[in-house]
């Protein structure tokens, strides 16, 4: 791990989405890009792609949607990718919306912004039925991406007839690209207006900072952290995407495709992890592979990296050329980035919000930091609000890749910025170093009576570390700092009586502010969003806020 200046990647400045895929189309030229959905035994190249965005987007134009706001909708697939990138390429905004949700919550969304159409896969054909059957719906025209390659030939028969209207339709950095609606951890979601430029701009930054080549995309592509690590990264970099998105089949995907590097939440992150030690422990080898480590370690303050040869069989059923996971979507336990370095995979953290476009710092390839999420891209610029005596405050973005604003709400707009700098409600502190680190989120912080601020989420980091605890959530109940846990009494029964005794520790090594003072168990994990962050307003909430 080196702290020592890194410089900048040399990545071509892109204003637009559209100029992305066309510096794609130059660069890549017949290299394969795209492998997945219906397309996973025709591989799409860059050109291809090109010419594909080009025909589709034709078709659009030709059916009058101009300005007009087109929701996407389905699991992740090549059609959907193409999708996004001929919508915004003919000045329209795209509406990704999160498959996960219920219908009636996805009818309500595109009520708020009024779609005049939508792309659905096969798979949600009744949720556009049911679309179709309510009355006071906005008119919408119904494209599925089962007929993509019929909306292609209409709009290749268009180009052949002379029709010039995707190249003559104007596209700025300052155009509206889409509208994003925040996953709703505390309840309500808000429609991210991005425009092109800040999407490239953050894109283009990003891949300044990290180094990456051929990819896997497993999370959904509803969220704007896949785009800017692989969907958009891709046509930067010219190499190419898997594209998957079920969970289930991550290890056979990795075997099967070899990627060089994925991005994760870090769930997946700790999925990964601890497969490792769980495999060790069925074939009897854990004691061995302690030992192992502890001979890497030794040989790596030498100077010599054996890591790839010792933990061969490790990195093959990763697939053989797994170097680097970009981890991003919630905390990060420390203990796994530590652990997955020690089998000679990367973990580099960084940290995004949607407002954003998504990503606002990140660790670089050889210039990183455990615990940290890395340093500001050259995008933005990060500084630390009213920091208390600790250095802690809420930390504020100015930059490229800052939103234009909440679609249909210039309050929250408004509330959200200070001049030029956007607040994100998430607190944390910038070391000597220039490393960001994140401790809370604002409104998530236990204010207690003697006026002390308690970030539970720096106290969940810590207690996940018990090996027999598989979720754990901190808030406040009746005026005392709750710890609820969901423990994994399957492979640890005595797991209740441990946690008495560990709580206990814990207590003794934290200052008294910082105690758990009530233990809540259950039976079932908490409720999440669909990027796996906990719904915490689902949670008791102290008196005189229920």
């Amino acid at each position: 791990m080196k702290n020592a200046p890194y410089p900048y990647y040399e990545i071509a400045e892109v204003p637009t989405l559209r100029d992305l895929i066309a510096y794609g189309r130059d660069q890549g030229g017949n290299n394969t890009i795209f492998y997945g959905g219906k397309r996973n035994t025709q591989p799409i190249s860059f050109k291809s792609a090109y010419h594909l965005v080009e025909a589709l987007g034709t078709f659009l134009l030709n059916q009058e949607l101009r300005d007009a706001k087109i929701a996407l909708l389905g699991e992740n697939s090549t059609e959907w990718c193409l999708s996004y990138f001929a919508i915004v390429s003919t000045g329209n905004v795209v509406v990704p919306l999160d498959k996960e949700l219920p219908r009636e919550d996805l009818a309500e969304l595109i009520r708020h912004c009024g779609c005049q159409a939508i792309f659905f896969s096969k798979k949600y054909t009744d949720v556009a039925d049911y679309f179709h059957s309510l009355e006071d719906f906005p008119e919408m025209l119904y494209f599925t991406m089962n007929e993509f390659d019929s909306y292609v030939t209409e709009g290749e028969y268009l180009m052949q007839d002379g029709d010039r209207s995707f190249a003559e339709t104007a596209v700025t950095p300052d155009t509206l690209a889409c509208i994003v609606y925040t996953s709703g951890t505390s309840g309500k979601s808000k429609g991210v207006m991005l425009s092109h430029g800040n999407l490239a701009s953050d894109v283009v930054a990003t891949c300044q900072c990290v180094t990456a080549r051929n990819t896997q995309i497993f999370l959904p592509m509803n969220h704007t952290f896949s785009w800017a690590s692989a969907m958009f990264a891709a046509f930067l970099y010219h190499v190419d995407a898997h594209i998957s998105g079920n969970m289930k089949r991550i290890v056979k995907d990795l075997n099967q495709n070899k990627p060089q590097n994925i991005s994760a939440v870090p769930l997946m992150v700790e999925m990964l992890y601890n497969g490792i030690w769980v495999n060790a422990k069925k074939q009897g080898m854990d004691k061995k592979l302690r030992h192992t480590i502890t001979l890497s370690q030794a040989l790596m303050i030498c100077g010599i990296d054996l890591r790839k040869r010792l933990f061969r069989r490790i990195h093959e059923n990763f697939g053989g050329k797994l170097e680097t996971i970009i981890c991003g979507g919630a905390a990060l336990d420390p203990k796994l980035q530590k652990g997955l370095y020690d089998f000679g995979i990367t973990v580099i953290n960084g940290y995004g919000i949607t407002e954003c476009s998504p990503v606002v710092a990140v660790n670089r390839n050889n210039d990183f930091r455990f615990g940290s999420v890395g340093k500001p891209l050259p995008c933005n610029r990060v500084k630390i609000a009213d920091p208390d005596e600790e250095g802690v405050g809420e930390i504020y973005v100015a930059g490229t890749n800052v939103m234009l604003g909440y679609y249909k709400d210039p309050e929250a707009t408004a509330e959200a910025f200070e001049g030029e700098w956007f607040k994100t409600g998430d607190y944390g502190y910038i070391d000597k170093d220039g490393f960001l680190f994140i401790t809370g989120r604002k409104k998530n912080l236990i204010i207690l009576a003697n006026g002390k601020n308690v970030s539970p989420e720096e106290l969940e980091e810590k207690l996940r570390r018990l090996e027999y605890v598989k979720e754990v959530a901190v808030y406040e109940e009746d005026k005392a700092v709750t710890g609820e846990f969901y423990l994994d009494t399957a492979e640890y029964p005595d797991a209740p009586e441990r946690l008495q005794e560990d709580i206990r520790l814990f207590n003794s090594s934290m200052p008294s502010c910082k105690n758990i003072q009530k233990v809540k168990l259950r039976s079932t994990p908490f409720e999440k969003t669909t990027t796996m962050k906990i719904k915490r307003y689902l949670l008791a909430q102290p008196a005189g806020k229920r």
